[in-house]
């Protein structure tokens, strides 16, 4: 279910603001019915008219991008910097978002679509759904450090926690440790501020998996859409998940 205004927008009849209006002003129908109310939610079997012309819903769409440092998690940028829309090809014509977001410098795994449903199930913590990153760390990292972020951090008034944590390398020589963590939250910069809040700086950062997704072969900058049974196992591990 989707608010009626943000259907209408992505139908590509205006915006969304507009749209409000033309809820406001009576010029909508769901079907066959006048809805003025602008907290109406319709689903993909509900017929949306407006001024009396059915629009057309675009069908939903899903794509894994890699995504290289320097690079916005967004659709646009009033500075003008790269945003990750501008890494796809002229073949996806469909308006789609990220799924939550990956900071400017962090490097991986990030999912666009125009499904808001399925968005909100893959960035809600209570689904569940496995984030998984490596970060190269300044420091040598202890078996307290991981506890204690397993345990939870509190950094500018948030507390933010993972749900497993690894070693995966040492470089004694270079003082530096490559982790693994898992997260079911996705609050802004997150493993950056759990390290800073424990007094480590994350010199690379990279996103691994989302759920059941990884990134294979993928390149950094490439994307491509998911097969139909990737979607599937993301649908019903959201289903699956709910707390």
């Amino acid at each position: 279910m989707e608010r009626l205004q943000k259907v209408i927008a992505k139908s590509g009849v205006t915006s969304r603001r507009k749209a409000e209006t033309l809820i406001q002003d009576g010029r909508v129908k769901v079907n066959g019915k006048v809805v003025k109310e602008l907290g109406t939610k319709v689903s993909n079997n509900d017929e949306v008219e407006v001024d009396d012309i059915l629009i057309e819903k675009e069908a939903p769409i899903y794509i894994m991008v890699n995504k290289p440092r320097r690079v916005l998690s967004s659709v646009k940028d009033d500075k003008g910097r790269s945003v990750i829309t501008d890494l796809l090809g002229e073949d996806i014509e469909e308006r789609v978002y990220p799924v939550g977001r990956l900071d400017y410098d962090t490097t991986g795994l990030l999912l666009l679509t125009n499904d808001g449903s399925l968005t909100n199930k893959l960035i809600h913590p209570k689904y569940g759904v496995d984030k998984v990153y490596v970060a190269k760390v300044k420091g040598m990292l202890t078996k307290q450090d991981l506890t204690t972020l397993k345990k939870g951090v509190t950094h500018e008034g948030e507390r933010l926690k993972c749900v497993h944590a690894r070693i995966l390398e040492v470089d004694k020589k270079k003082e530096k440790t490559k982790v693994e963590l898992t997260l079911h939250q996705g609050k802004n910069r997150q493993v950056r501020r759990m390290f800073e809040a424990i007094g480590y700086r994350v010199e690379k950062l990279k996103r691994e998996r989302f759920g059941t997704l990884t990134l294979g072969k993928l390149q950094p900058g490439e994307y491509r859409e998911l097969t139909p049974h990737e979607v599937k196992q993301l649908v019903d591990l959201t289903n699956k998940n709910v707390k």
